[in-house]
């Protein structure tokens, strides 16, 4: 049985980047993120961008994205129209990259409980008409969307955004001779967005019922963009 997490408090402004439970993220830190983004995923590989077109360019959006690699994140980051607030698991908030990862807006996320706090900035950056970038297979595998977590319908269902598919190729054909965890240096990725849908049925239900159905259109609506993917791209 599937369990859906309940709706979180938004918080205030932000006071300190470093604390994450001060409000929601912010969005100019995610605009850095994405110049950061433009530039190393530009300079270290040949990203090929197909239908970032189809983005709209205002309003609350969920980017839904295929996750094979690591570097699938940072390069759907430094490819969008729009600065992305990703989730992005606890455990990779360790160190430096704790500040660096909350300065830029991310959103750090607890996989393994209904993490209030998560779902809360999660909300507020849709709520204050901002993208979210989420992996809804809810960790790397296949990246074919064949198992998909509720959280994605969740969103989309109670923030009232669209989801936009992305399908990221290529990152994990090959290893780089240079550095074993990355692709081959100025190897070419491919990101192609697919066209935003609504989640919903248009009755605005929020039961799990309605969850659980709205999972199972996202999921229709992943598998069908990612096999176009392919197609477009030879993958």
């Amino acid at each position: 049985m599937r369990r859906h997490p309940r709706r979180g408090e938004a918080g205030g402004q932000v006071s300190r980047p470093s604390k994450p439970e001060a409000g929601p993220p912010s969005e100019r830190g995610a605009e850095v993120g994405r110049r950061i983004g433009v530039g190393l995923m530009h300079g270290l590989w040949k990203p090929r961008v197909l239908g970032a077109w189809r983005v709209p360019a205002t309003g609350p959006l969920i980017l839904a994205v295929n996750h094979t690699h690591n570097v699938d994140g940072p390069m759907v980051m430094g490819v969008a129209p729009r600065p992305t607030h990703f989730l992005i698991k606890k455990e990779a908030f360790i160190g430096p990259l704790d500040p660096f990862l909350t300065g830029i807006g991310q959103v750090k996320v607890d996989r393994h409980g209904v993490d209030r706090t998560a779902i809360s900035r999660a909300l507020a950056v849709l709520d204050q008409g901002g993208v979210l970038g989420i992996f809804p297979e809810g960790t790397r595998g296949e990246g074919d969307f064949a198992s998909l977590r509720a959280g994605l319908a969740y969103f989309a269902v109670r923030g009232g955004a669209p989801v936009l598919p992305v399908a990221v190729l290529g990152s994990s054909e090959r290893r780089g001779r240079l550095m074993k965890g990355l692709p081959p240096l100025r190897s070419r990725v491919d990101v192609v967005f697919g066209d935003p849908f609504d989640a919903g049925d248009g009755s605005g239900r929020r039961t799990r019922a309605a969850l659980d159905e709205a999972t199972l259109r996202i999921q229709k609506q992943l598998t069908a963009h990612l096999e176009n993917a392919r197609r477009l791209t030879g993958r």
